[in-house]
């Protein structure tokens, strides 16, 4: 990358959790299958991967309505269950969301058992900790598992900081939970934080809005670039050690 991209003037580099350091894609449909089997989704569906594929449709525009504060948390946590199950349900709606709230804590659960992460993710944070950066965590997820997988994957020992929506009530990109983070940390400027995220529309909207810098971790792109809002682009972790 570039020289005149570096970042050695931040104090502050935040990560995005799931899908930036954490391999939730992987991890999430380890867990699902996972459930599949403890949970009898057979009963429903013939293979887990007809579960699964169910399941991660309706739960990506669920999470996007989310983002945008359309829906709660709770409905959220619910309903991903219940709609792809309602098609095949022959019993009462009040049994069906009892058994998909029963299904929440268990996909939770097993969701943070695993362990795969990204590529790059444990050698960028030792990059950064070796060179004195303050690092930070700042995610949508829930209070509930993000924690758990912070210490199951030994993030824990890497991560100075972690902010969650759930703090405040307010999700990315909205400004406010920047602002929160900034606040957290007692440094308010914006311009000594970073993030690093692999949402374009959550991470780094949210991050050009408040101030910070951004960088967008895209594994689709062919190499890394800058984009005409001044938003780093890069296909690897690794790849934006030469900029800190």
């Amino acid at each position: 990358m570039k020289s005149d991209l570096s970042m050695k003037n931040a104090d502050w580099i935040w990560f995005d959790l799931d899908d930036t350091l954490i391999d939730f894609h992987t991890n999430s449909r380890l867990a699902l299958r996972i459930v599949y089997d403890e949970c009898a989704i057979d009963r429903f569906y013939p293979t887990p991967e007809e579960w699964i594929t169910a399941y991660e449709t309706h739960n990506k525009e669920l999470w996007d309505a989310y983002s945008r504060a359309e829906i709660t948390q709770d409905f959220l946590r619910l309903d991903r269950f219940a709609t792809p199950l309602r098609p095949h349900w022959t019993d009462s709606d009040d049994k069906l969301n009892k058994f998909s709230r029963a299904l929440d804590p268990i996909y939770l659960g097993r969701l943070a058992e695993q362990t795969v992460m990204i590529e790059g993710a444990f050698e960028i944070l030792a990059h950064l900790r070796a060179h004195d950066y303050n690092i930070g965590v700042l995610s949508n997820g829930f209070t509930d598992v993000q924690h758990r997988k912070l210490t199951n994957t030994g993030l824990d020992r890497m991560v100075d900081l972690m902010v969650l929506s759930d703090d405040i009530g307010v999700n990315k990109p909205d400004p406010r939970l920047y602002r929160h983070a900034m606040e957290r940390t007692g440094n308010t400027d914006p311009s000594r934080h970073v993030m690093i995220g692999d949402n374009r529309a959550t991470d780094i909207a949210g991050a050009l809005a408040s101030g910070w810098r951004a960088i967008w971790l895209d594994p689709r792109a062919a190499e890394p670039r800058i984009e005409p809002d001044s938003v780093i682009v890069t296909p690897k972790l690794v790849l934006l050690k030469e900029l800190f």
